[in-house]
């Protein structure tokens, strides 16, 4: 890999780590001011509305100068969101400024790899930016839960700074800290010398490209069964983090707090999946991973059949005086493994639709494309699982209609790959895109 490659990657890496532990100390803020326990899950929603919202914007914008400086400035824009919310502003709005930035970051981030590293690179860099994100989410995470506890909190109390009163305003002052790290490593990303034709500046004609930009690459034979791919990978995976909480409560009988953990272990599935393709899946294969799909959402099936019931209470393991029963190192071993084939299998299409957007359009073009998409999905699957649990419907039953309509949508898409077989050959279409 090249240096500037490992420097975008500390750079993603603190940024991350910034986002998900502002998420905790978001919460926690909310708790503080007695908000309704519904207002929590709309922090997602505000954040991932800007991805959606902004997608005819975002794409013109990191394509308009050096993608290290777009990353900078919408770096500084979450730095904005963190005053906001400290100067009093409703959590929801202030975390809503910082989605903005991190919609207008992502572009930069994945864009600046076609520019940066040759087409067969493409699938290991994606691997690496994955685990590293993966990485960031679970420390983030565990570090926001740090960050709000009263004896770590009171360490920043005790100077008295201005508008930092209580354990999540001072969490939310040492995250400033961490975007400022990740602010300067973007400073020293360089230029790659990548030049686009002037960018579009008002908003009917920004609308108007990005609409033309969609429709490319959803009518591109290639373009259309990896945009599908990772359409469905996030809207999935999103609704997956809320099924695990609930399937770990309901057949683990395990608390909220501890069903969080379970989350990390997918999260650890997840990065040892995508290094796995890294290492293993070149570009020219990347199509060959596609009934990996079908595989992770019969395995998916399988956790409404699970509960702490199939083991003895006295089996399990000791680390140390710690004692994990057997049913909870199965379900970790278990999710684990789903994790490992959702990373295993959305990595090489990710590559697969970076290069092919970056042949077709321009390479924040699409990816402002494939955001819309993929958090468009993410609001949509969010809203059906929120009906079929006002609905009251079993956690058991929502976990086989989340499996089969994966498997389902899956062989869609691998019939439709197959169709698109019998009129070119995809793999010749690949190695011309590297010339």
């Amino acid at each position: 890999m090249k240096k500037g490659f490992y420097t975008i990657m500390a750079a993603q890496f603190f940024s991350s780590l910034a986002d998900n532990a502002l998420l905790i100390a978001a919460i926690a803020l909310l708790k503080d001011l007695h908000a309704p326990n519904w207002m929590t899950p709309l922090l997602k929603l505000f954040f991932v509305l800007s991805y959606v919202v902004l997608a005819a914007f975002v794409g013109a914008f990191a394509d308009s100068r050096p993608k290290g400086r777009v990353m900078f400035v919408t770096n500084t824009i979450k730095v904005v969101g963190c005053l906001v919310m400290l100067g009093g502003a409703h959590p929801l709005i202030a975390y809503g400024i910082v989605g903005f930035g991190a919609a207008a970051y992502s572009p930069a981030k994945y864009g600046i790899l076609t520019e940066l590293l040759p087409p067969d690179r493409l699938v290991a860099a994606n691997g690496w930016i994955e685990g590293t994100t993966v990485g960031s989410i679970i420390l983030g995470t565990v570090l926001g839960g740090a960050l709000i506890s009263p004896h770590i909190a009171a360490h920043i109390l005790k100077h008295n700074i201005p508008f930092v009163d209580t354990p999540a305003e001072a969490a939310m002052l040492f995250i400033m800290g961490i975007y400022v790290i990740a602010a300067l490593f973007n400073l020293r990303i360089p230029d790659t010398g990548a030049r686009y034709p002037r960018q579009q500046h008002g908003p009917i004609k920004l609308i108007t490209d990005f609409a033309d930009c969609f429709l490319v690459l959803w009518r591109d034979k290639l373009g259309q069964i990896s945009l599908a791919v990772t359409t469905l990978f996030w809207g999935a995976g999103a609704t997956l983090q809320f099924i695990v909480l609930k399937w770990a409560e309901v057949s683990l009988g395990m608390s909220l707090s501890e069903g969080a953990i379970l989350q990390a272990v997918v999260a650890v599935g997840v990065a040892a999946g995508a290094m796995i393709a890294a290492a293993r899946i070149p570009l020219k294969r990347s199509l060959s991973v596609l009934p990996v799909g079908i595989v992770m959402g019969i395995a998916v099936m399988l956790m409404a059949f699970y509960t702490r019931d199939l083991f003895p209470a006295h089996w399990g393991v000791y680390f140390g005086r710690m004692h994990v029963p057997g049913y909870l190192l199965v379900a970790y071993v278990f999710l684990i493994f789903v994790g490992g084939l959702s990373g295993f299998f959305v990595v090489p299409m990710n590559a697969l639709l970076q290069h092919r957007g970056h042949v077709l359009l321009s390479a924040g073009h699409s990816i402002a494309v494939q955001n819309f998409n993929e958090n468009l999905s993410v609001l949509i699957m969010l809203c059906l699982y929120a009906v079929l649990v006002w609905l009251d419907v079993p956690v058991a039953a929502v976990i086989v209609l989340f499996g089969t309509f994966v498997c389902l949508m899956m062989w869609l898409v691998m019939r439709r790959h197959q169709a698109n077989q019998r009129a070119f050959d995809s793999v010749a279409l690949i190695g011309e895109m590297r010339h």
